[in-house]
């Protein structure tokens, strides 16, 4: 018989929006472009449970659809934040903390640093889901693993044209004598 290792790790994903977006935008030089959570979310977990699914968004315009298809796929829920996403997103973390055994936080901003810092020390494994080209170093030392969100974990949606409205001019059919 092989051993095997039976995984029973509940995780956390907190998704810092703006700054995800912001990164795929640069990176894909099309906004576009958004991330694929049907494929992303298993990847990060790789066979971990997901505890919580919490996209914070600054802003009120947020997607309907995003919302929806986070709720129904997993679970998850779209916090709209009054500035930057920065001390929700922590709150939100440090509240956890002592619910699940993985914090996983998408973004690749230095302010996270602190909150990395503080999780850690209370036993909390925190993981840095982002965009590597525009993720800072330091950010990537402090956690104790970094996920590289490429291409492959993003789609860029073409935009519907317009049909072109039919003419409503009468052709000229007076014949010229």
């Amino acid at each position: 018989m092989e051993n095997q290792v039976i995984i029973n790790q509940s995780c956390a994903i907190l998704v810092d929006g703006n700054n995800i977006e912001r990164s795929i935008h640069s990176i894909s030089k099309n906004d576009n472009s958004m991330l694929n959570f049907d494929t992303l979310i298993p990847k990060l977990l790789d066979n971990r449970g997901l505890n919580r699914l919490v996209y914070f968004r600054e802003g009120k315009n947020i997607s309907s659809k995003l919302k929806e298809r986070l709720h129904n796929q997993f679970h998850g829920s779209v916090r709209p934040c009054h500035k930057s996403a920065d001390i929700p997103l922590s709150i939100k973390a440090t509240q956890l903390a002592n619910k699940v055994d993985t914090i996983i936080i998408m973004s690749g901003d230095s302010d996270y640093i602190e909150l990395v810092r503080h999780l850690k020390n209370e036993g909390v494994r925190v993981e840095i889901a982002a965009v590597e080209e525009t993720t800072s170093q330091m950010l990537v030392e402090e956690a104790d693993h970094f996920h590289s969100i490429t291409k492959d974990d993003w789609f860029t949606l073409t935009p519907k044209r317009k049909p072109r409205a039919k003419s409503t001019k009468k052709k000229n059919t007076k014949k010229s004598t």
